[in-house]
């Protein structure tokens, strides 16, 4: 009795022609453009990795940059909506490095205590209060606003409030790229990792900043206004 679904499971996942996907996606300028979201998300998880060597909270770090990899390859096989989870993934994790690098009790409690909770504005609320200059860097650069709009449209695709969005396929058999609908995931996921970006440059990335490579800190702030630079108060070098 299991065999004919399996068989008609099997049958759609081989009628899709994944390489195909992958290969179209990679032929599109937006997949350079998704190279170099990951790619400043690598150079922030390496600074990290090593200043911050031995923080209990790192595997945040780890896991944003891994949900970046998935976000890549969840595009390039033309699975959009998953791809979302992982944007969301991403953020959520940056934020959590951003509070729990510092709280280690409190760490400890959310590994072990399924029951803990704490919510994405408690740790907004944390940084407003405790991280030095955070409103007045995040006013600068549009963060809090962005970050809530962005997470709240990425939520709805998650959550399906969106009808149809980000699904352009009515069967397994059927999934393959939708320009129009992969060109709003590539413009999403570049506005996540600028979120996370400015997040970084806002709080721990600030704080750890004399300790970046000369390389790393060049192009962690390249692109960046005078304005906000001189506001942010980091060297180059």
């Amino acid at each position: 009795m299991t065999a004919m679904p399996h068989k008609k499971l099997e049958e759609a996942l081989f009628l899709v022609d994944w390489n195909s996907n992958v290969a179209e996606f990679l032929t599109d300028a937006s997949s350079a453009t998704l190279a170099e979201c990951n790619l400043r998300l690598a150079i922030w998880s390496k600074q990290f990795e090593i200043v911050d060597g031995g923080n209990p909270a790192l595997p945040f770090i780890r896991e944003m940059q891994v949900a970046g990899h998935h976000v890549v390859a969840l595009t390039g096989l033309s699975l959009y909506k998953p791809a979302a989870a992982a944007m969301r993934i991403m953020l959520e994790t940056a934020l959590y490095y951003t509070y729990f690098r510092t709280h280690p009790s409190e760490l400890r409690t959310l590994a072990h205590d399924p029951k803990y909770f704490i919510e994405k504005s408690d740790l907004i609320d944390y940084h407003n209060r405790h991280t030095p200059d955070f409103k007045t860097l995040q006013g600068r650069l549009g963060l809090v606003d962005k970050l809530r709009k962005w997470y709240n449209f990425t939520s709805s695709i998650v959550h399906g409030q969106i009808p149809g969005g980000w699904v352009e396929h009515k069967s397994l058999a059927e999934t393959r790229h939708v320009p129009k609908t992969l060109s709003v995931v590539v413009e999403a996921f570049s506005e996540g990792v600028d979120i996370v970006h400015s997040l970084f440059l806002c709080t721990v990335g600030r704080e750890l900043w004399r300790d970046f490579s000369s390389t790393a800190k060049k192009i962690l702030l390249a692109g960046l206004s005078g304005e906000v630079k001189t506001a942010l108060g980091l060297d180059r070098a």
